[in-house]
């Protein structure tokens, strides 16, 4: 795809960062960054369609398994893709395993989509940040590599400062928060080639140091909510993920949908979203 193509449709392919996770909305459901980035490209082309196949919890084997085969029968013109991060930050970790899956699942849509874009993705600053970092960094050089042989993109948001900043992270410290997935989007935006409209690595103001209790306050909250439930379902083999589907996967039928804007005549922002195999 060139600079300011006319992009008339995006699939977004991985985990729980490109779900959405933390960027909550009202009724339960979440938003993020891809589909923030969707509707954005909606206001640029007329019939816009997109499908969000991420799963949270997914590995980079169930997210090839599960997801590329599904994306790719859609032949849309952007594809994003996430996934290994998961695998990465496991204890136990296969990293040849985890290469050899990444390659499978890029050979897979590199050649279905016109544009494919992969990321390095962010990290929340602290310990277990620095205890995986050379495993994570293993993964990005690898994503480097398969960006440059099947001509895709990849978006650097490790390497941005500003989104290792806790501040971005949301409460589980897994995920970001709302103006974290923005930032993505606008990361990603670029990344095609459009019109920057802010500037997505610009740092925070200083943070003011928290006090002594309210850290403990929550830290307490973190692992009472979140890092408890983690080693759970990690002592019994469970997932986040387990029984979920792509936002705009069908398991009657075995496939991905689109979903277009309800306002489809409209260029202003996007409204809602309907299945495009429903009537206006």
């Amino acid at each position: 795809m060139k600079p300011n193509a006319p992009y008339t449709s995006l699939v977004a392919v991985g985990d729980s960062f490109t779900e959405g996770m933390s960027d909550g909305l009202p009724d339960g459901s979440y938003r993020g960054w891809a589909d923030l980035l969707a509707a954005r490209l909606a206001t640029r082309t007329s019939g816009f369609r997109y499908a969000n196949l991420a799963v949270r919890g997914k590995l980079i084997g169930q997210i090839t398994d599960e997801q590329t085969a599904a994306a790719a029968a859609l032949r849309p013109d952007v594809v994003t893709l996430v996934g290994g991060l998961n695998d990465a930050l496991r204890p136990k970790c296969d990293m040849g395993m985890v290469r050899g899956r990444l390659e499978e699942a890029v050979g897979r849509l590199a050649p279905a989509c016109g544009q494919l874009v992969l990321m390095r993705s962010p990290g929340r600053n602290g310990p277990v940040m620095e205890r995986f970092r050379p495993r994570m960094e293993e993964l990005f050089t690898f994503i480097d590599k398969l960006a440059a042989e099947y001509g895709a993109l990849t978006v650097d948001l490790y390497g941005a400062p500003v989104l290792g900043d806790p501040r971005l992270w949301g409460v589980d410290r897994l995920h970001l928060t709302a103006e974290g997935h923005r930032r993505v989007a606008e990361a990603v935006w670029q990344a095609l080639g459009l019109e920057a409209e802010d500037d997505w690595q610009a740092l925070l103001p200083p943070p003011v140091p928290a006090a002594w209790a309210s850290r403990r306050v929550s830290d307490a909250r973190f692992a009472r909510e979140h890092l408890l439930p983690w080693i759970g379902r990690r002592l019994t083999g469970r997932s986040s993920g387990d029984g979920r589907t792509g936002a705009q996967f069908s398991p009657e039928r075995g496939k991905a949908f689109w979903i277009t804007p309800v306002n489809a005549d409209d260029p202003g922002p996007v409204t809602g979203w309907r299945r495009l195999d429903e009537a206006p």
